[in-house]
């Protein structure tokens, strides 16, 4: 290992020859404060922050000092987060991309969502008149157990009663989904105008239609 006394005798033979390409030297403090150096890392430099001087003596790259478990832990934390930022850009501009693809024009989604409406509407309309139909059986089954209020009820006529409650159960929740069906869809279709809006009037890009 190279003193500072050592040291300066080295800088000064390499005044006096030509300097030899690719040579490096590894030079660090001690405790003391005393420079220390060697053509490999010395031992001691290998806690420390430390310089690669080139033959001509200019310092060609300094190195911190290794990372404490606490920067280790923090360095991968926020390396973790850049990973992921960088994945939530690059599905984003896949997103984009796919809504570009999708949609030519304002006018395009606009007619997506009228057609995707009128969809939707046509099949709540049916899954009404399926309520009407059960509503009207079961009118019927509530007739007929009018006779038999102080006799045994009939076992068709109290499964019909079981029957036309159960299928109006599920026909009701069948309802409440496309209603919040509906809700969402209009939802989706006013972000995809927006997110439409900002990637067509970004610089450099055609104005909206």
């Amino acid at each position: 290992m190279l003193t500072a006394r050592h040291l300066t005798i080295f800088c000064l033979l390499l005044a006096s020859i030509p300097a030899q390409a690719g040579s490096e030297f590894f030079c660090c403090q001690d405790a003391n404060g005393r420079r220390a150096c060697g053509d490999t890392l010395p031992e001691i430099c290998r806690a420390k922050a430390y310089q690669i001087i080139d033959g001509s003596g200019n310092v060609v790259k300094e190195v911190g000092p290794p990372l404490t478990p606490e920067q280790k832990k923090e360095a991968l934390l926020l390396e973790k987060r850049r990973q992921e930022q960088e994945q939530l850009i690059r599905q984003q501009r896949l997103k984009d991309q796919a809504l570009l693809e999708t949609y030519s024009s304002l006018g395009d989604i606009d007619l997506a969502q009228k057609q995707a409406e009128i969809n939707l509407q046509r099949s709540i309309e049916a899954t009404d008149a399926q309520i009407q139909v059960i509503n009207e059986q079961r009118k019927k089954f509530e007739r007929e157990a009018e006779f038999y209020k102080k006799h045994a009820m009939p076992p068709e006529v109290a499964k019909g009663l079981r029957d036309t409650d159960f299928n109006l159960k599920l026909l009701a929740e069948t309802r409440a989904a496309k209603q919040r069906e509906f809700q969402a869809m209009t939802s989706k279709f006013d972000e995809e105008r927006k997110r439409y809006l900002e990637i067509i009037n970004k610089p450099g890009r055609r104005q909206a239609r």
